[in-house]
């Protein structure tokens, strides 16, 4: 089983406990040994394969869990974008994948509180930005970690020039927590297919249908279609 960078570093704690209270008192060894074994769980790290055909070109969810955040709001140039964000419990696999492709332009941590993930003050806790493609105008997309009550720590596995293809991982975050995705300015409410209290899964549910590229499917299928029938 794949595991997320750290796994054995958080499990090694509960591990040593054990083997100390195998000697003072057997039975809290099987306490602690569970405990390991549950952190390495935790960090666990499955493949994805990003839906292909037709949905080739929608955003995919960045993390699993369940939909927090469904809304627009204005960005720095005053143009309207849509956040999802999606909250994760600690039964949640927490390794966190690309919305969409594209090259990374910054990375960003900034110092804030630990709210609960869950809640709308949660948006000034201590969180990580990933920005992508952001010099390109309507390409350019955000995914934000933000650290929880119980996660103290956002990690990116990316920096500025990194190339990510649609659901690549770039981070994960340690316990519970979330992750909001600034879909790019192309993107409208209308293109998105979840809504809050879904259950998402990094690198395969489908976010948001991409306006940009309706058309050019619609003329693939139909050159199919073509392709395909009797003359």
């Amino acid at each position: 089983m794949r595991l997320a960078p750290g796994a054995y570093d958080y499990a090694a704690i509960p591990a040593a406990l054990a083997l100390v209270a195998l000697v003072v008192f057997p039975p809290a060894s099987v306490v602690a040994l569970a405990l390991a074994f549950a952190t390495l769980a935790f960090f666990r790290d499955p493949e994805r394969v990003p839906v292909e055909g037709s949905a080739r070109d929608a955003a995919v969810a960045a993390a699993d869990g369940t939909i927090s955040v469904v809304r627009t709001e204005a960005d720095d140039a005053g143009r309207e974008r849509v956040r999802v964000g999606v909250f994760m419990n600690v039964t949640d696999v927490h390794v966190n994948r690309a919305p969409l492709p594209g090259t990374v332009e910054s990375v960003e941590h900034v110092p804030g509180g630990h709210l609960p993930a869950f809640s709308k003050a949660a948006e000034r806790n201590e969180r990580l930005h990933v920005d992508v493609d952001e010099a390109r105008g309507e390409n350019g997309y955000r995914v934000t970690q933000i650290a929880g009550t119980v996660a103290r720590r956002c990690h990116a596995y990316v920096q500025h020039g990194d190339d990510l293809d649609r659901g690549a991982r770039f981070g994960h975050i340690a316990f519970s927590s979330r992750v909001d995705v600034v879909l790019p300015p192309r993107f409208s409410l209308a293109d998105v297919l979840v809504d809050e209290g879904d259950r998402s899964v990094a690198g395969r549910t489908l976010l948001a249908d991409d306006p940009g590229t309706g058309d050019a499917n619609a003329d693939e299928d139909a050159d199919r279609s073509g392709t395909n029938s009797d003359p």
